[in-house]
């Protein structure tokens, strides 16, 4: 019997991968021709709750992974643990227990990729396209990989250099993230980071810094009225 695409193994993939066509922001635009310049490394991306940082990034991986099929792309977050349970408390293997914080990436692939062709689900299934905490990539090297590093204000400034170090030849960054939404009590290194490669030096070699604002909030109105209302106080 034929094997289904549920039957995909590691590396296998199939289908070709086409991304729906949508209407871009000249700064979106702007993103967009860095991202897709191979000679751009890594990419700070920053801006407001619902300014598109992960839409965009997920959108250039895709649209590289569509020209080149050597590459990969890895979504990368860090595990905010509670008190009481962490991530080594939840069940299963470390694909299992990391598959809720995935969900902001699947978002976006359901966004993006057509329905009904079954691209997601190869991407994800032929492993692809795959979730990693940060927690996990000490010792790793990354070649042939779009990595995107989400809700990066979440991590702190080792954690940053240990991903930033993990980056090969062939392998492109994008740290996303906003100051506004810590969850690590003073603790994150994004902005310092961010502050630190903004510069010309850094952009000669290959790493931009690139800036969201309340202007480009696509969410909803209300949201823009929100981000406005707090950055007053």
């Amino acid at each position: 019997m034929p094997k289904k695409k549920t039957d995909l193994q590691i590396g296998q993939f199939k289908s070709k991968i086409v991304v729906k066509n949508i209407g871009l922001t000249e700064k979106q635009k702007s993103l967009v021709r860095l991202g897709l310049d191979d000679n751009n490394k890594v990419i700070f991306i920053t801006g407001p709750a619902g300014s598109t940082k992960t839409f965009m990034a997920v959108y250039c991986a895709l649209k590289k992974l569509k020209q080149n099929d050597e590459l990969d792309l890895m979504y990368v977050r860090t595990v905010i643990e509670s008190a009481d349970k962490g991530l080594g408390a939840l069940p299963g293997d470390i694909d299992e227990k990391f598959n809720p914080y995935m969900a902001p990436l699947d978002d976006k692939l359901r966004e993006l990729l057509p329905s009904g062709t079954g691209i997601r689900q190869e991407l994800i299934q032929s492993k692809r396209a795959q979730a990693m905490p940060v927690n996990f990539l000490r010792g790793a090297s990354w070649n042939n990989k779009i990595v995107i590093a989400d809700e990066a204000q979440n991590f702190t400034r080792q954690e940053l250099t240990t991903l930033m170090t993990r980056l090969g030849e062939t392998s492109q960054l994008f740290i996303c993230g906003d100051y506004m939404q810590s969850d690590i009590n003073g603790k994150s290194g994004f902005k310092g980071m961010f502050d630190l490669f903004d510069d010309q030096e850094s952009v000669e070699r290959g790493i931009h810094c690139f800036s969201f604002g309340i202007e480009d909030i696509k969410r909803s109105q209300i949201l823009k009225y929100i981000i406005k209302k707090i950055n007053k106080k």
